[in-house]
């Protein structure tokens, strides 16, 4: 992810002026008045300035931040789960089921497109999912998908293995790969009707304070987000990721991490290759050290492995010889040593994201590598019990933000939506507090860390708010600092400003 205070022709740098009075300059900071101008902060003082062209907005003495960047969103598929059947609350495959057939029944999404649900944790069912379960829709002939949480599996019924091409499938069961391909295309809807559904939900995270995000959306992200700022300014800054399909047409025409790309103002930059090493922590495809309890597939009792070391710094180095740095998947222990192997090996700039557990050996090498790491807190919260299970005894170096931090590392915070919620204060309440919405005690309280820490991570890096900043800012209606561990993660929005205009205000009166 490039840094947000890199110089750029934005499309915005000629919004009109705005004073911003009487705020807070940063958690307990000093009461400030902020001159916005030509799309960033032209001046900073202790003093109201003589009123000048432009609008005046008081802030009454809500606190003023560095506005937040997620450092690791599927935006299509959180624009498109916004709209499906929630198997959030789904403790087992029978219940799944069961909130399946119950929105069939009730009309309310047209019978003539795929029923999918989304957001199933199926780390601890007490069963599995089946062909017979999903019995009930079989003489409707309407495909039904039900997809995890994580994106990793997707639980189809025989209608939709059928449009897929994969008749007599045993289980009805896709992991990894075949997940995700099997999502794409029954979810595939016309590029405006998923536009629209995108603008929706960029519009939602800058209600959150948002000014920016990293797209690792599985698609063509150059060409989807170009058409995207050609359409209408956009209401967020995006950094998109490339998948290897789409790499030797990236080096054509000479894209490199980082620059801005041609037709969206400014808004939409290179971001890095993305490559995966393993597969995730609920489908216990993790790859580790130590096996999972249980009986996970035969072969797979480890975990397993998406791309071979040789291939992995072979697709690094391509990249990096053309100027596009790697962003690596790699969630298990056996997984990150994996990455780090290959970033040295290579020597390339880059990203590993999530690190959700290591081993202590490999903590020194994070910031050796000059690594950025993407990092979910919101995770540790949500999958503390899947994590006490399947890395009984290891959990003390699971999410070890605290230690990785110490060690020197830099962290970005991302939801890696829709896995979680696109709202950058869930993750930083999770990072601090070690805790999530269900308010039970801290999970590893020794992991957290400070919030001026949480909240850089948050925002791409920045601490501050420096006269010659671009004017990506956010406004609180409270102090985080003053907020306690249940309450952060609802903390209210006044403002959001990305390059001096107003993506989102309290009052309605966006720009």
């Amino acid at each position: 992810m490039t840094s947000p205070q890199t110089a750029t022709a934005d499309q915005a740098a000629q919004a009109a002026p705005v004073q911003l009075r009487n705020v807070r300059l940063g958690s307990g900071g000093p009461l400030a008045h902020l001159l916005i101008a030509g799309g960033r902060i032209a001046a900073i003082t202790s003093e109201a300035p003589a009123r000048t062209a432009g609008e005046v907005v008081d802030a009454g003495g809500r606190t003023v931040l560095p506005g937040l960047w997620d450092a690791h969103v599927h935006m299509v598929q959180w624009a498109s789960a916004r709209r499906r059947v929630d198997l959030s609350g789904a403790g087992s495959a029978a219940a799944a089921a069961r909130l399946m057939a119950e929105a069939a029944g009730s009309g309310e999404r047209p019978y003539d497109e795929p029923l999918i649900g989304f957001g199933f944790r199926d780390g601890l069912w007490p069963d599995r999912p089946e062909p017979a379960l999903l019995a009930w829709s079989d003489a409707s002939g309407r495909a039904v998908a039900l997809v995890s949480n994580d994106l990793h599996t997707a639980w189809l019924n025989r209608a939709a293995l059928e449009a897929l091409g994969r008749h007599g499938h045993p289980t009805g069961v896709l992991r990894e790969a075949e997940c995700l391909d099997a999502v794409a295309r029954l979810s595939a809807a016309a590029p405006e009707v998923v536009d629209r559904w995108v603008a929706d939900a960029v519009g939602a995270a800058a209600a959150r304070g948002v000014v920016g995000f990293l797209d690792f959306e599985y698609a063509d992200n150059v060409a989807d987000w170009t058409r995207r700022a050609r359409q209408a300014p956009l209401r967020a800054r995006v950094a998109c990721a490339i998948y290897p399909a789409y790499l030797d047409e990236a080096i054509a025409r000479r894209l490199r991490t980082g620059d801005a790309l041609p037709d969206t103002g400014g808004m939409v930059r290179v971001g890095p290759l993305k490559l995966f090493v393993d597969g995730s922590l609920n489908t216990r495809t993790a790859l580790c050290n130590e096996p999972y309890p249980g009986t996970p597939a035969a072969g797979q009792e480890y975990g397993i492995l998406q791309t071979e070391p040789a291939e992995l710094e072979r697709l690094m180095a391509h990249a990096a010889r053309h100027g596009i740095h790697s962003a690596v998947h790699a969630i298990g222990d056996r997984a990150n040593t994996i990455a780090l192997d290959a970033f040295e090996k290579v020597g390339c700039a880059g990203r590993i994201e999530h690190v959700q557990l290591i081993d202590r050996a490999d903590l020194p090498r994070f910031a050796r590598a000059g690594l950025v790491l993407g990092v979910q807190p919101a995770h540790a919260a949500d999958d503390r019990d899947v994590a006490d299970h399947h890395w009984a005894g290891r959990t003390d170096r699971s999410f070890a933000y605290a230690d990785l931090a110490r060690a020197g590392a830099q962290l970005q915070i991302g939801s890696d939506a829709p896995v979680s919620p696109l709202d950058p204060w869930r993750g930083i309440a999770a990072a601090v507090y070690r805790t999530g919405a269900d308010r039970r005690p801290e999970w590893h309280p020794e992991q957290a860390i400070g919030l001026p820490s949480a909240l850089a991570a948050a925002a791409a890096g920045r601490r501050a708010l420096r006269v010659g900043d671009r004017a990506d800012l956010v406004v609180t209606e409270d102090d985080p600092a003053a907020r306690a561990a249940h309450d952060l993660p609802g903390m209210p929005v006044f403002c959001t400003m990305l390059a001096g205009r107003f993506t989102h205000r309290a009052d309605g009166a966006a720009s």
